[in-house]
């Protein structure tokens, strides 16, 4: 690690430390991950990682939250919401993501104020305020959450450094956005919707694949995975077992998009 990043992470442990305690919101993955462990470095016991369970969140990625709150040390709490209550949510306009993070941060805050902490971080790093159209963004800065990562310039190629140098199994994990990410802006978020996709990319995960999304166009399923796994996905053996399992969870039609994954190729906001 260079003396430059050691700084940053120092001057980041120190700003945790003035704080009464904190509340993580934990997603699981590399950048909560890193402001977890952190604020376990900096409070001890006084920091907590907090999970928001709700029909967007795959299973899968609840159990890696809890395994990687183990890794670290910290306390971990998972707490419950639906997004689906919220009908500006469900609709499922540009705005999409901005009404998921307002929710899943009030969340957080209820915690804090039950520990009788006054902050709740986030994992927004140096990188995310460039990549575009961001709208949860505006809810992190109307909630006023402390962002570390952001404010001591920490990057992403940074945080995953910082992420290895803790040994975190997540250091080298592609980003995972919730299940919503998977509907077209302008398609409603349905329950029936978000859980075949779960199932769905549960089979590409079973499979062995690293990067992928299966976008569902209203019955048609269209799906994505890195360009350098896109030869595994025309395996006749896993086009079969895809075309198989897909049409089982209520696909109509199942695709494999020959472009690969890329970010935004459903929704603004999407990944």
């Amino acid at each position: 690690m260079t003396s430059t990043l050691a700084a940053k992470a120092d001057a980041a442990r120190e700003a945790l430390s003035d704080r009464d305690g904190v509340v993580v919101a934990f997603s699981g993955g590399v950048d909560s991950a890193v402001v977890a462990a952190l604020a376990h470095d900096a409070l001890g016991d006084d920091a907590v990682a907090c999970t928001a369970r709700s029909e967007t969140l795959p299973e899968a990625e609840l159990d890696d939250a809890r395994r990687v709150a183990e890794e670290i040390g910290v306390r971990h709490e998972i707490v419950e919401f639906s997004e689906l209550d919220n009908p500006e949510f469900v609709e499922n306009d540009g705005e999409r993501c901005y009404h998921c993070r307002t929710m899943r941060l009030g969340r957080m805050y209820d915690v804090a104020r039950e520990l009788g902490y006054g902050t709740v971080c986030d994992g927004t790093n140096a990188s995310d305020p460039g990549e575009g159209h961001r709208p949860g963004l505006r809810a992190v800065d109307e909630l006023e959450v402390f962002s570390p990562l952001l404010a001591h310039d920490i990057a992403k190629d940074e945080v995953r450094e910082l992420a290895a140098e803790y040994d975190l199994s997540v250091a080298d994990k592609p980003s995972m956005a919730c299940l919503s990410s998977r509907i077209p802006t302008g398609l409603e978020v349905t329950e029936e919707r978000l859980t075949r996709v779960e199932k769905a990319e549960r089979l590409l995960r079973t499979w062995g694949f690293s990067q992928f999304r299966v976008r569902d166009h209203d019955g048609l399923a269209r799906i994505e995975v890195a360009s350098d796994e896109l030869p595994a996905a025309l395996d006749f053996d896993f086009v079969r077992a895809a075309r198989e399992h897909l049409s089982d969870l209520g696909f109509d039609h199942v695709t494999l998009d020959l472009h690969g994954y890329q970010t935004g190729s459903v929704s603004p906001d999407d990944d």
